[in-house]
């Protein structure tokens, strides 16, 4: 069987890799978006998928924009695949393109469509303290994540998850999911069925903004984004004008019966205690674990607090 692979980032690489390796398939090109500058020095980058086509010995496509590049359309029109297969492209496929193939064009969705619906399904799914998500394989068409379902698979949250942990989760069971889908899908043995649309939900595309820190909020709300929001937003506070940003914490509990937890404290009152660092929220102290200030390395809160005493008792905003 004939693919093309829509995809760009790490991500994507892992389902690309298993496409790769089932001796049924043929990966015949990879769609990504164009090479980007990175870091300080902004050193032109190319996108995972491409680093790994390139290795594979795989033709691949970078258009700046699907929906005004007639070229590409021709390329892809021309490659005569069966299916085309999109994991994180990062871009909206026309329906024009999306039509080309003779399977049309199957998509992995990390959660449980029709909820979830949008470019965050699962940074929303931790911030919401969800007990399980998971993996659905769709069949786009010009709708946002409104297509037909193939297959599911559910997925178990566990209380300290993070955007790292589940995405292992969504590849270890979505890849297999994906290519034993594709198979059934090509043969006749698997048909696709309409979502519930009365049901869907809908989660943003996450901004800065959205990871600042609302100290009002609880203890449990602000620490289920802290573990969402990494690496992308990040979730960070304001410090004598400099960002402070979280990377990890939790809700404020007694390690043994002696040690003394500063229970009523303000939202955003920071209180040292035993060389631990906890902030007062809504509801509950928050027990900062690893913390990072602007222009400083990321370092565990004992190390910050040797260093930092004079954040003792003041009020963040």
């Amino acid at each position: 069987m004939k693919i093309v692979f829509f995809g760009t980032p790490e991500f994507s690489v892992n389902f690309l890799k298993a496409l790769h390796a089932d001796e049924d398939i043929l990966v015949s090109a990879v769609v990504c978006q164009p090479d980007k500058a990175v870091g300080r020095k902004q050193i032109l980058t190319a996108p995972p998928t491409k680093v790994f086509a390139l290795q594979n010995n795989i033709d691949v496509i970078q258009p700046d924009d699907l929906r005004s590049s007639v070229q590409t359309v021709q390329t892809l029109k021309s490659i005569g695949a069966d299916a085309f297969i999109v994991v994180a492209y990062g871009k909206i496929i026309p329906d024009e393109i999306l039509q080309i193939p003779r399977l049309r064009t199957l998509n992995v969705h990390p959660s449980l469509l029709p909820k979830y619906r949008g470019p965050s399904p699962m940074q929303s799914a931790i911030s919401a303290g969800e007990t399980e998500t998971g993996v659905s394989i769709m069949i786009l068409d010009a709708k946002m994540d409104h297509g037909p379902i193939l297959a599911q698979a559910v997925i178990n949250l566990e209380a300290s998850e993070t955007i790292e942990t589940l995405e292992t989760k969504v590849v270890d069971v979505g890849a297999p999911l994906l290519i034993d889908a594709l198979k059934k899908y090509a043969t006749g043995q698997l048909e696709a069925k309409d979502q519930d649309h009365d049901k869907a939900t809908i989660c943003k595309l996450l901004s800065r903004e959205d990871g600042v820190i609302d100290w009002r909020e609880s203890a449990e709300v602000i620490e289920r984004k802290i573990r969402a929001y990494q690496p992308w937003p990040g979730t960070s506070t304001l410090w004598n004008d400099k960002s402070l940003k979280i990377h990890r914490a939790c809700i404020a509990r007694a390690h043994d019966e002696l040690e003394e937890i500063p229970l009523n404290l303000k939202p955003g009152q920071v209180k040292i205690v035993n060389h631990k660092l906890y902030i007062g929220t809504g509801k509950e102290a928050l027990e900062v674990l690893e913390l990072q200030l602007e222009s400083k390395q990321k370092m565990k809160s004992e190390a910050f607090v040797a260093g930092n005493s004079d954040i003792n008792d003041i009020m963040l905003d």
